[in-house]
């Protein structure tokens, strides 16, 4: 088949590498978004999308909306026989979702119909599910409602983040994709509707949805900081100032510390939580690069009675 492939991110690349890799397909364009800036000097950068496919030759749409008319008669020129999907980050009309005779195909990081959004491993990781996966779905108007071509499953590791899992749904999902454009083209494979139960939504995690809570239990501080690293990224108060938490681990065995209450050891640091402490490993100070969290603790001196969490200024008198 003739495809045009849309995505953005670093993630979405594996799956561009099988498709070129294919020898029954050519994807003639690739859709993403426009360049932008990055670094302090905020210069203009294209997509990793958009990089790959400029090393390999290959014709790059950078609509500011998926529905500009100049994007949309290009799409009819270049007449893909279908536009397979990953990570591409805008909404696609119905005019465009028309285009391509056997649709659009999205790569979505999750056993559909569950977590159907933006932000899938975040919230699979965060819920603590064991299990999850990828499926390729063609996509209708609905937010991920499509009916199913295929999926694979992907056990969640214990200390999994968002991150880990993520790269490794992108290359198994790369071949899920790969596989099923094969299938579409030699009319083996149809889709499937989705189940209307097993539903969940998987929304765009916000910086405040990062933000520890000391009072919860110490899996849960555990699941958060693995489900927003590394982006938005997991993030706690101290004396006033943002500190991020970037690896941690429970420690079912410390049971005699306050919610946000930390201890400072020789070599580690324990922070209370609404049931166990966990070991601060990593963070990263407001304006400083990550260190050992043993480094920082060192440094900023805690005094007794300080806690993470807590408003400036506030102190705990037990």
């Amino acid at each position: 088949m003739k495809l045009v492939f849309a995505g953005t991110p670093e993630v979405a690349v594996p799956a561009l590498d099988a498709l070129i890799a294919s020898d029954r397909h050519e994807v003639a364009a690739v859709v993403t978004r426009p360049d932008a800036p990055s670094g302090r000097g905020r210069r203009l950068v294209a997509s990793p999308v958009a990089q790959r496919a400029e090393e390999e030759g290959i014709e790059i749409l950078r609509p500011a909306r998926p529905r500009d008319e100049a994007f949309l008669t290009r799409l009819r020129e270049i007449a893909p026989d279908c536009c397979p999907v990953v990570a591409y980050g805008a909404l696609l009309p119905r005019v465009a979702l028309d285009i391509p005779a056997n649709g659009w195909v999205n790569l979505h990081f999750s056993l559909l119909p569950a977590w159907r959004g933006a932000a899938p491993v975040q919230h699979a990781v965060i819920a603590g599910d064991e299990t999850t996966g990828a499926a390729t779905f063609l996509i209708e108007e609905g937010l991920d409602s499509g009916p199913v071509y295929g999926v694979i499953t992907e056990d969640v590791r214990p200390t999994d983040t968002s991150g880990d899992l993520l790269t490794r749904l992108a290359f198994a999902g790369a071949g899920l994709l790969a596989a099923t454009m094969d299938g579409i083209e030699d009319g083996t494979l149809k889709a499937v509707r989705q189940p209307t139960e097993g539903i969940s939504l998987a929304p765009k995690l916000t910086v405040e949805d990062a933000r520890v809570d000391w009072a919860a239990p110490a899996l849960r501080v555990d699941r958060v900081v693995r489900g927003c690293t590394p982006a938005p990224g997991a993030w706690t108060v101290f004396r006033g100032e943002r500190l991020k938490l970037i690896q941690l681990r429970p420690t079912p065995d410390r049971t005699d510390l306050a919610p946000g209450e930390p201890a400072v050891g020789k070599n580690a640091v324990h922070v209370g939580t609404g049931s166990y402490a966990v070991e601060l490993l990593w963070v990263q100070p407001q304006g400083k690069k990550p260190m050992r969290a043993a480094d920082w603790a060192r440094g900023v001196r805690i005094a007794p009675g300080e806690r993470l969490g807590a408003a400036e200024g506030a102190a705990d008198v037990r």
